[in-house]
């Protein structure tokens, strides 16, 4: 991970375009492992840190953010940007895409907050219950074992750390509240939207409902597949988004 200024991130530099990676709320940089494997050779793909829990209690939120995403974009001098979100991710790539509508070439979102999410970060009334949050994160899943022990442990760690628990529930509440259907017919980039078939978080009405809303959008399912394709089906998904990229970006 590079540091420079405020921002911790990872770039690729392996072409012009520039795609940018945001993660969830308890999104990690391994749950993008494939796509920076799979494009990083040909596209400059940047994964930045979102301070979530790092950020001021009382700054803590989704706008925040958008704010800490957009500082970043500017000063990596990025001229024009193409956003790939999932879950919370999504939901800022949707709000910058409507700020910055001259900036984005293409959005994906992928199991994406923003209409309508079960959100495991509202609260955690059994944090220090390991195996509730074993099992919490398991769900995210259609294949359980896909919550390895290190993602587990992770997580629990997060959750016990009480200033930490406190922004996450308050970034999750604070996505709920920014809801965006009355706003996303301003999004005109073309969007690439890959839902899993069973996804409990974000469930497949989600995605037709995105599709829906956003005039210039495709939807594909993937089987057997949770809140999180680009992590359970990495080979599908790259394979969508591949054919996406090739349609609407230059290289």
């Amino acid at each position: 991970m590079q540091e420079e200024g405020k921002f911790k991130f990872i770039e690729t530099k392996g072409g012009n375009d520039n795609i940018i990676l945001l993660h969830g709320l308890l999104g990690q940089l391994s749950n993008f492992k494939g796509i920076i494997d799979n494009f990083g050779k040909n596209y400059n793909v940047v994964f930045p840190h979102l301070p979530i829990l790092e950020m001021p209690v009382k700054e803590v939120g989704i706008g925040a953010l958008l704010q800490y995403v957009s500082e970043f974009i500017n000063f990596k001098g990025y001229d024009k940007v193409s956003l790939i979100g999932n879950s919370l991710g999504g939901h800022l790539a949707q709000l910058y895409a409507i700020d910055n509508p001259d900036k984005v070439v293409s959005m994906t979102l992928t199991g994406s907050s923003g209409l309508f999410e079960n959100s495991m970060g509202s609260t955690f009334p059994k944090r220090g219950n390991y195996e509730y949050i074993k099992e919490k994160v398991e769900t995210t899943f259609y294949d359980p074992t896909v919550a390895t022990k290190e993602l587990v442990d992770e997580v629990f760690k997060t959750v016990n750390d009480r200033m930490k628990a406190i922004r996450i529930v308050a970034t999750a509440k604070s996505a709920v509240r920014h809801n965006l259907a009355d706003k996303l017919h301003n999004i005109k980039a073309p969007t690439l939207l890959v839902w899993g078939q069973n996804d409990g978080v974000t469930p497949p009405f989600v995605g037709e409902k995105f599709n829906e809303l956003l005039e210039n959008s495709e939807l594909h399912f993937i089987d057997k597949c949770g809140h999180a394709p680009m992590m359970e089906h990495p080979e599908e998904f790259n394979k969508i988004l591949a054919q996406f990229l090739d349609k609407n970006l230059v290289e």
